[in-house]
């Protein structure tokens, strides 16, 4: 199977069957063929890899992986250890610091340790060809995230969902919001941060009380 989790497999197996996702498989198994892309293709479903769906508390949702050499590992806004912290990255580190008025400098910008906790790094494009960002747009891995994001809407309770940016919003616009918190606010990139509407969120202590409430455990947001 695509997922090795089981508890994951179980939940979207039937997706696993439709004829979209075939397609979407023989298709994404040509660009591999044909192309550099990343992540590596045994990471392409890293972020259903991490923890079992009966303990998802979380979900963040990215756009598509990092397309530069080494970059990518599955997790959305995360990178493999030893690679530069990217923009957008540094950026939702400074926002942790100032919530928790801390003053740490990660040396890594490797997300899995959230990821074990539970939260969802969900990019919408699972793939992408090096060096040309959103180049996979085209293939239909949204139809598939779409329905990650349903079956959790459906099957789960009490999930936080952080849409950073108007594409994540979009993304999110089913979820319903009796059942699951949503927090949006803009883009962590630079070009959205340093116009102001990033930094201030609190999106990272916002989650940590409403999970807290619901009697959940809270995130470790420190790297």
């Amino acid at each position: 199977m695509f997922i090795k989790n089981q508890s994951w497999q179980a939940l979207l197996k039937t997706e696993f069957q439709k004829p979209y996702f075939r397609d979407l498989m023989e298709q994404v198994e040509h660009e591999y063929a044909t192309s550099i892309c990343f992540p590596p293709k045994e990471l392409i479903f890293s972020a259903f890899e991490q923890f079992d769906f009966q303990d998802i508390k979380v979900v963040i949702i990215g756009q598509d992986p990092y397309h530069g050499s080494g970059e990518a590992n599955g997790l959305c806004f995360s990178v493999n250890d030893g690679i530069a912290i990217p923009p957008s990255l540094k950026n939702i580190f400074t926002e942790i610091n100032t919530e928790y008025h801390k003053i740490l400098f990660p040396t890594s910008g490797n997300l899995e340790c959230w990821a074990k906790q539970g939260v969802l790094l969900l990019n919408a494009t699972l793939t992408v060809r090096k060096d040309e960002a959103n180049s996979h747009k085209h293939l239909k891995w949204n139809l598939f995230t779409d329905a990650v994001i349903d079956l959790i809407n459906q099957n789960a309770e009490n999930v936080v969902f952080l849409l950073w940016g108007s594409f994540a919003q979009k993304k999110g616009k089913r979820i319903d919001k009796n059942k699951h918190l949503i927090l949006e606010s803009g883009h962590p990139s630079p070009l959205s941060a340093n116009r102001g509407f990033w930094f201030g969120n609190n999106h990272f202590q916002l989650t940590n009380a409403y999970l807290k409430e619901k009697g959940k455990e809270v995130i470790n947001w420190e790297l």
